[in-house]
């Protein structure tokens, strides 16, 4: 498990060998995405719930995705521009995170008629049917909603590494 102090002196000196002192590093509030690049802001952050539970090798690589993404500047997305200076960084991942998401944080569960689980951080807007069960939308399969409360605790654990 990655620690969060060792996690910001890779960033700090990530974007100071390759992106000019206008740029900061910081940890944001995400439970699902890994790291951000926001060029409105100058910014690179990565998730603190995420770092928690991914190993180092994992968050450099993220950190890597994000500076790649500052490099190539906004309009490059995961573009072959993109794609050519992260390779010269050094990041060997994909254009997304496919890994562990934050689930205990996640304030709605829906459980399909079999049993299948599935989670989400923003209430549901619209009837949702289980993907494992049928790959079309299919009403037998709706998933029924239920709120949990998610405590101060709750979320302070979620940053503890396991």
């Amino acid at each position: 498990m990655a620690d969060l102090n060792r996690v910001r002196v890779w960033a700090e000196a990530l974007i100071s060998m390759h992106l000019d002192d206008s740029w900061v590093f910081d940890f944001d509030h995400a439970k699902r995405r890994a790291g951000l690049c926001d060029f409105q802001r100058k910014r690179i952050t990565v998730s603190r719930y995420l770092a928690a539970r991914f190993e180092d090798d994992e968050i450099h690589q993220t950190l890597l995705h994000e500076v790649a993404h500052a490099v190539a500047g906004h309009t490059a997305a995961h573009g072959p521009e993109w794609k050519r200076i992260a390779s010269d960084l050094g990041y060997v991942g994909g254009t997304t995170h496919h890994g562990e998401t934050a689930t205990e944080l996640a304030p709605w569960i829906g459980q399909c008629p079999a049993g299948h689980v599935t989670y989400r951080h923003r209430r549901p807007a619209r009837e949702t049917s289980c993907a494992k069960c049928s790959r079309r939308f299919d009403r037998r399969y709706l998933f029924a909603w239920r709120r949990r409360e998610i405590t101060p605790a709750d979320r302070l654990a979620a940053q503890t590494p396991r």
